[in-house]
């Protein structure tokens, strides 16, 4: 298309210039041109063989070339010529033996077109360019106020409720929607009526659009897609028109739905923030709600609409009769996380050793997209490995380039430095080691990955919905394990636990501010940030300046409590520390068991009782530990 566009351009300035050229040349004055006395002249001493005379102009040729070497000529005559003995041009020429042609003034059809109808055609041919252009921005002219909605006809389709994993509740409340539109009379006759929108709310990438075709493929009604920036133009008033002529459009293909994607960048409340509202955004809501359940309404219409940010939504939009229901797609559960991974692992080159319980195990807060480009990754680097098959070790990789990030084989540490980290991610594993409700160890490596210079990896034994006191206060402990292992061994902090810093105080503030379990009691001040800055000027804070610094006071307690308590069992289990750190910067990379083995070995009998939390729940399978023990190999090949 851009070349096509591209020619289009290039014919369109040739055109241009050759037109310029020609009336240019046109306007220069002829250097063969005589003034009248210079044709008596010439025609007197015999040098004109012969003369065209069209009204009063002349065109000739000498006899001979001139000096100049010019053979024609040309002059005009003026009112009344006068010339020869008895005053007459015809005397003048026929006594001198010049030919003679006369042709009537005006005649034929090329000097017409030249002087009229070539410049109407160069205007023709500008405005056609310049609407050309316009046409990839804002449409054609002559169709701006139209709607560029796409209508997909019954059997187009092909999306069914098999192909989207999981989400059995939210299918369950869409297949009322789709039975309606199969069978509209037997709904009639219980004097139900069909909501007449739905509002699929999630975070992105949970699949809403998917659900959306898939509704339109059980349904087997005409199916209408666009998103909400379609309506935004940069001409008030468009908008409303394309609303207008969408419902036009629906109305004629009744029974059909209407699909709205990204329905809050034009249905955001009126009026809101500072400055007031957008005219044409607001004209075009208004029209949308009046469209929905207005006046007229929309009989046989049903409108489904996806947003992952219902918070800003006008409030008349979500009312029944209009939206009347708003159903949730959230981020999938463990059991919908292994059917998503099944869906796009079917038909790829699985090998035998890969878990998918294990994989979706590790990817909590994934949504689906998350998921089908973790295993296309995968496969991605199951060829840059040379392998045929997606391998387990395939897999893990790419789940921790999504989450962590990618080796850096250029960062090299030295050998201090390398201690330094061994001894935060060691102590990170040795503390979730100690506590019972801990996440299990997967993998620590001294390697640095993304923005860090060394992880620790841990994999949920469930998937977790609630979470107790006890568990938070074990999740704090191993984020402020690294901080606890460098005060032990190293006698000081180092810059390398910046980020865990960051996360144990948005946990431990949580704690005190949102769940309420500080010494401020059981109040909560939630974490609500208002999307628009009027509102957030208008409501000011939810709690007094006094309170606040009893939060920060509080959340400090909580801190310093739990960096205190794992200074304490580390100094008491030091050897197993500086064993496993040893073992670290000799493989740079271990395994959750051997890891937690590195530890035991160098611990007593009474010591090890205290190593209650576990390495892994599954057993790691072998591609995966070779990886895992060949990742030095590369960094040192490198």
């Amino acid at each position: 298309m851009d070349r096509v566009n591209a020619r289009s351009r290039i014919l369109t300035g040739v055109l241009l210039v050759l037109v310029l050229f020609w009336l240019f040349s046109t306007l220069q004055a002829d250097p063969g041109r005589l003034t009248y006395d210079e044709f008596v002249a010439a025609v007197e001493q015999g040098r004109v063989e012969q003369v065209r005379i069209q009204g009063q102009a002349v065109d000739g040729r000498y006899t001979e070339p001139t000096d100049e070497g010019r053979t024609t000529f040309s002059t005009t005559l003026p009112g009344t010529p006068v010339a020869g003995d008895d005053g007459s041009l015809l005397t003048l020429l026929e006594e001198n033996g010049v030919a003679q042609t006369y042709q009537v003034e005006g005649g034929g059809l090329l000097p017409l077109l030249a002087s009229f109808l070539l410049p109407l055609l160069l205007f023709v041919g500008v405005f056609w360019f310049l609407n050309r252009q316009a046409r990839g921005q804002m449409g054609p002219l002559g169709q701006i106020g139209k709607s560029t909605a796409r209508l997909y006809k019954p059997h187009e389709p092909t999306t069914r409720f098999a192909d989207v994993a999981g989400y059995r509740e939210v299918k369950e409340e869409v297949r009322e929607v789709v039975a309606f539109l199969r069978e509209p009379d037997r709904f009639r006759k219980a004097g139900a009526e069909v909501p007449k929108g739905m509002l699929l709310v999630g975070p992105p990438g949970t699949g809403k659009t998917l659900l959306a075709r898939a509704t339109a493929g059980e349904a087997g009604v005409p199916f209408i897609t666009v998103t909400g920036s379609d309506f935004m133009e940069m001409f008030v008033g468009v908008g409303a028109s394309r609303v207008r002529d969408l419902f036009k459009t629906a109305r004629a293909n009744a029974p059909c739905i209407i699909f709205i994607d990204e329905l809050d960048s034009i249905g955001r409340k009126r009026g809101a923030g500072l400055g007031g509202g957008h005219d044409e955004r607001e004209q075009t809501l208004n029209q949308l709600l009046g469209e929905i359940d207005g006046f007229e309404g929309s009989e046989g219409v049903v409108i489904m609409a996806a947003t992952n940010r219902p918070d800003v939504l006008d409030p008349a939009l979500q009312r029944p009769g209009r939206f009347d229901r708003q159903i949730v797609v959230p981020l999938p559960t463990l059991e919908e996380r292994e059917e998503v991974l099944r869906v796009h692992a079917k038909g790829k080159p699985i090998a035998e050793d890969v878990d998918l319980g294990v994989l979706a195990r590790g990817t909590p807060g994934m949504a689906g997209a998350d998921l089908k480009n973790l295993i296309n990754e995968a496969a991605l680097i199951a060829v840059r490995g040379g392998s045929d098959l997606i391998r387990m070790r395939d897999i893990e990789q790419a789940r921790e380039r999504h989450t962590i990030g990618r080796e850096r084989a250029s960062l090299r540490l030295d050998e201090e430095e390398k201690r330094a980290v061994a001894y935060h991610e060691g102590g990170h594993a040795l503390a979730a080691f100690l506590e019972e409700e801990a996440d299990p160890v997967y993998k620590v490596t001294v390697l640095p990955v993304g923005m860090a210079l060394g992880v620790t990896t841990q994999l949920p034994i469930d998937e977790r919905h609630i979470y107790l006191r006890s568990w938070l206060d074990a999740r704090l402990k191993v984020m402020l394990g690294g901080r606890a292992a460098e005060m032990v061994i190293l006698g000081q902090p180092t810059t390398g636990g910046q980020h865990d810093l960051v996360q144990a105080t948005k946990l431990a503030r949580a704690i005190v501010r949102e769940f309420g379990m500080g010494r401020l009691g059981p109040v909560g001040y939630g974490d609500n940030q208002q999307v628009f800055l009027g509102e957030e000027l208008a409501r000011g804070h939810e709690y007094s300046e006094r309170t606040a610094e009893l939060i920060d006071e509080e959340v400090r307690a909580i801190l310093g409590t739990a960096l205190e308590e794992v200074v304490a069992r580390f100094t008491e289990l030091r050897a197993g520390l500086e064993a496993m750190a040893d073992r670290l910067v000799e493989r740079e990379s271990l395994t959750g068991e051997e890891a937690l083995a590195a530890v035991r070995g160098a611990l007593t009998p009474e010591q090890r009782t205290l190593l209650r939390g576990r390495a892994t729940v599954r057993e790691m399978p072998q591609s995966v530990v070779d990886q895992i023990h060949e990742a030095p190999k590369r960094v040192g090949a490198a």
